[in-house]
């Protein structure tokens, strides 16, 4: 399978989705977004050579067209991957891009949310006509713990299904049929990864109530970064059986 994936900073990478991708034989290749002030569109891939896209996180707020004129560009191909039902998973900055290349707005959430708080799938009852054509091999689980660092949100595009929030953010994840899921959050994160967010960005770690402190999150212990990337690989698994 052809995977792609957006890459906006340098030290935001795939994190655990990489080595999952190339233990199963996946190839990859990747838009690196790094000169924030370039248009880039010239390294958008050909979507004919696109089996799974994947857009990452990064710092900048998706309305910072002005600023990162290629951010533009980068949602009509996320636009046009989902018209043409190929898979698409989006996470933070990525999980707002598909929100907006849908139709819905990205703006400040009431709080920022850094660090590890736990979200809670959404009931079933409250969305369960159109869950219904969701994939029956992958359920967000009742309550999770995972790793966030954002400061803005998304409202839900139409047609979309939600699927978790937290104390902090009313819309942390949702699914549009079977082939886009869309994650306010990161299950990707490695200790590594968390460590560069850390050293890159630590001037957002100020006192709030859905902030931690660097010591909270670098000592978060490994059984939490396994169990949400093991829901991150079931997630993975139900898109790469619906990229043929």
């Amino acid at each position: 399978m052809r995977v792609h994936w957006f890459q906006h900073v340098p030290f935001e990478g795939l994190g655990s989705i990489e080595p999952w991708l190339l233990e199963r034989g996946h190839q990859l290749s990747v838009t690196r977004f790094q000169h924030w002030g370039e248009a880039g569109a010239a390294a958008l891939p050909d979507l004919d050579a696109v089996d799974l896209l994947i857009a990452m996180g990064g710092p900048m707020s998706v309305n910072d067209e002005a600023i990162h004129p290629w951010l533009e560009g980068e949602r009509r191909c996320i636009a046009e991957a989902i018209g043409r039902g190929i898979p698409v998973l989006g996470i933070c900055l990525g999980a707002q891009l598909i929100a907006s290349a849908l139709g819905a707005r990205v703006l400040r959430n009431p709080q920022p949310e850094i660090g590890w708080f736990p979200v809670q799938a959404i009931p079933v009852s409250s969305s369960a006509p159109a869950r219904a054509a969701g994939p029956v091999d992958f359920v967000f689980p009742q309550s999770l713990p995972v790793f966030h660092w954002h400061g803005e949100t998304f409202e839900l595009p139409a047609g979309a299904v939600p699927l978790a929030r937290s104390a902090g953010c009313a819309n942390q994840a949702f699914q549009l049929g079977t082939h886009v899921f869309a994650l306010q959050f990161h299950l990707e994160t490695t200790p590594e990864a968390a460590r560069a967010l850390v050293e890159h960005c630590g001037d957002e770690l100020v006192a709030a109530p859905f902030v931690q402190s660097a010591e909270e999150i670098l000592a978060a212990p490994p059984a939490r970064y396994a169990a949400a990337q093991a829901v991150l690989h079931q997630l993975l698994t139900a898109l790469c059986d619906r990229s043929g």
